[in-house]
């Protein structure tokens, strides 16, 4: 895992270190210094610009500066405030004009084809959304000290910082809410199939689908067994589909009405998924919304199960308070709306935190960087997918992911999370252009294979 935390959180940890700021100051500008050299391939003949501006980070820049001259590079050093609109082509820029506290604008020089190395982060990237303000030099690498900030991970931040080296330099940051969730934390949560393991330890139920909308269930279904499912139940109510996978079991439920048929059929599964591709009527929001409240199972709700919990009187808080079990909501940022009765805020990580905290559930918040949040309050980001997901379909087989991991007898949280890095990971085995959500499935033992 990595640790993530806010500007404030950063500063109340710069406050609090049992070392000196020049001390500090002297670990960043060494890495800062370390990563120039890597980048150029050496110090001997090579040209730096160095832009620095009045804070801590221009204090990194100039003491890396120094260094630098001290090894033979020639340095040309600019104060952000006067730096030409145009500089001359260099082996190397490096970006120590503003850190993660700026506010406000600050339009970058040209650099012309030259490379480029940020300190903590790319001047002018809000450190706490990843929002530009005004014109920012794109990084080829970013160091940024002790945690990784929010803004390397949303937003425009996400795609100017480039290469992203965290390094330590000595802060405490054990106290940290938030993590990036990485290959070998999922290994150490998902459960291998014991050696006398028979079909319904991972059982998983799926009810979803309609008439108009047979391909989103056979999604989740065929995502859920390639992740591990022993077998899988479905119900598409009022009717059997053809495009279900041949080692799926449908189980018939009626037209209307099948919250009672759908409760009575839970007893030998460990998970339940509901909602992709139901559509929006009202005796079908009701039926989900019965089902959800009655379900004993840990419970994804996704798609038009996420409009039926918010499409009701008590609103979707008070409803899922009631449960017992364990639920996992995957809005979008429109189902999110829905749920919240107000759309995201910037900063992702709130917003997933308090829709989390209200409704008791974990919430897997769905972008390029997915923000999955506990009803503690812990949260995790899952920076794997990209834009190879935007394709209808692919929320689909997430959920299924999702519910295989729960039927297996991973806790919410954790099975949420894996869940997330293994789509996105798997998305990864596929082509640039072209790739479909039937075609992630099969990439799902790929990714788990390589889960280490």
């Amino acid at each position: 895992m990595l640790p993530v935390v806010t500007p404030d959180e950063m500063r109340r940890i710069d406050a609090a270190a049992p070392e000196s700021e020049d001390v500090l100051i002297g670990r960043a500008a060494a890495a800062v210094t370390r990563a120039a050299i890597d980048m150029m391939g050496g110090t001997y003949g090579r040209t730096v610009h160095v832009i620095v501006g009045p804070g801590n980070n221009g204090a990194d820049g100039r003491v890396a500066a120094a260094t630098l001259a001290g090894r033979g590079v020639r340095v040309h050093l600019h104060e952000a405030a006067a730096v030409p609109a145009v500089l001359p082509d260099a082996d190397l820029v490096i970006d120590a004009a503003y850190g993660t506290g700026f506010r406000g604008q600050w339009n970058a020089p040209d650099v012309g084809a030259s490379a480029v190395l940020a300190v903590d982060i790319p001047s002018g990237v809000d450190a706490l959304t990843g929002a530009v303000s005004g014109r920012v030099i794109a990084a080829d690498r970013t160091v940024t000290f002790a945690a990784l900030k929010p803004g390397h991970l949303f937003g425009a931040g996400r795609w100017v910082c480039g290469e992203v080296e965290l390094v330590d330099i000595g802060l405490d940051v054990g106290a940290a809410r938030a993590h990036v969730v990485q290959g070998r934390d999922v290994a150490a949560w998902l459960r291998p199939r014991p050696i006398d393991a028979h079909k319904w330890r991972s059982a998983l139920r799926v009810i979803g689908g309609s008439a108009a909308m047979q391909g989103a269930p056979a999604l989740v279904c065929a995502a859920a067994m390639r992740a591990g499912a022993g077998i899988v139940h479905l119900s598409v109510p009022g009717q059997l589909i053809a495009g279900a996978p041949v080692e799926v079991v449908q189980h018939a439920v009626p037209a209307v009405g099948w919250a009672n048929a759908a409760v009575s059929s839970l007893e030998r599964f460990h998970a339940l998924v509901i909602g992709p591709g139901m559509g929006r009527d009202d005796a079908t929001a009701a039926s989900i919304r019965d089902t959800v409240l009655r379900s004993p199972l840990p419970v994804v709700v996704d798609g038009d199960g996420l409009f039926a919990l918010s499409w009701n009187a008590e609103g979707a808080a008070h409803l899922l308070r009631r449960r017992s079990g364990a639920t996992v909501l995957t809005p979008h940022d429109g189902e999110f709306m829905m749920l919240a009765g107000e759309p995201p805020s910037p900063d992702r990580l709130v917003a997933a935190r308090r829709l989390a905290h209200d409704t008791g559930a974990v919430v897997l918040l769905k972008g390029p960087t997915t923000v999955i949040a506990g009803p503690d309050g812990e949260t995790w980001l899952a920076a794997t997918g990209d834009e190879r997901l935007a394709t209808a379909g692919s929320g689909d087989v997430l959920a299924g992911v999702i519910g295989a991991f729960l039927a297996s007898g991973v806790p919410a949280l954790e099975a949420a999370v894996a869940a997330a890095w293994v789509h996105g990971r798997a998305a990864q085995y596929g082509p640039l252009v072209g790739l479909v959500a039937g075609d992630l499935p099969g990439l799902l033992p790929l990714a788990l294979e390589q889960v280490q």
